[in-house]
């Protein structure tokens, strides 16, 4: 399970779900759990386009590394 960090976006009107340790992984949504559900989609397909392209897929910390 990667972590993932959740925010309200007041610039675009929506919550946004990133996921650290995939580079320009997130997603978003107009609720929160909206945004979480969609979420899971966008890092699937993140881990399948680094599979297609050959790129390394870290593995997931599952937990806070910074704050």
């Amino acid at each position: 399970m990667y972590e993932r960090v959740i925010y309200w976006s007041k610039e675009d009107k929506c919550w946004v779900v990133v996921v650290p340790e995939l580079a320009g992984c997130q997603a978003d949504g107009e609720t929160a759990q909206e945004a979480l559900h969609n979420s899971d989609r966008i890092i699937q397909e993140w881990i399948d386009t680094a599979k297609m392209l050959g790129r390394e897929i870290p593995e997931p910390v599952g937990r806070c590394a910074f704050a």
